[in-house]
């Protein structure tokens, strides 16, 4: 997994829970890395596994809900970072039917050895669309934060409905999107 997840979820953390927490799970996680990320390395989902979790026991907070909320938290950091290229973009849903075919087309250029998620969009009609997500890493909670930040930062009004698939995991799952208006 890329560096800049990590580096990123060590921003997110450090921002809702302060530097000393950052600082208490580099220490008390047994990391290979030993916390120590550049954005554009590959590391271990292992190792962002095991920070979660140990921010969700501190913290008391359920892991499902902080990958969440780190999607959010990482969609902000793509808006403040690739703001250019969103601007191409008039709603979430144009954004998500354009991931597979055209942003993870760009990130593989940049970085040939990223192992990417399989995000497909399909239109069911023009009030519903639904987003596949399939991946060998059970991120399907970053993924939906993702897609709600997305919704959130274009203005869309569309209630989202996740159905976990297969295995039940978070490796694959399903996100409809109807629009409320």
């Amino acid at each position: 997994m890329k560096g800049m997840i990590f580096t990123e979820f060590l921003e997110f953390v450090e921002q809702n829970h302060g530097l000393e927490m950052v600082d208490s799970l580099i220490t008390s996680c047994d990391l290979p890395s030993h916390g120590v990320y550049t954005s554009v390395s590959t590391y271990d989902v292992g190792e962002l596994v095991s920070l979660i979790v140990e921010l969700s026991r501190r913290t008391e907070i359920p892991v499902s809900k902080l990958i969440f909320e780190y999607g959010r938290y990482l969609f902000q950091f793509f808006v403040r970072t690739k703001g250019a290229f969103l601007v191409h973009f008039s709603s979430a849903e144009q954004l998500l039917a354009s991931i597979e075919n055209q942003i993870h087309v760009e990130v593989r250029k940049l970085y040939p050895d990223a192992e990417l998620p399989s995000i497909r969009y399909e239109k069911i009609s023009e009030r519903h669309s639904r987003v596949i997500y399939e991946s060998s890493r059970p991120l399907a909670d970053l993924a939906e934060g993702l897609i709600v930040g997305a919704v959130a930062h274009f203005g869309d009004q569309v209630e989202i409905t996740r159905t976990d698939i297969g295995a039940k995991d978070g490796t694959n799952a399903e996100f409809d999107l109807k629009k409320t208006h």
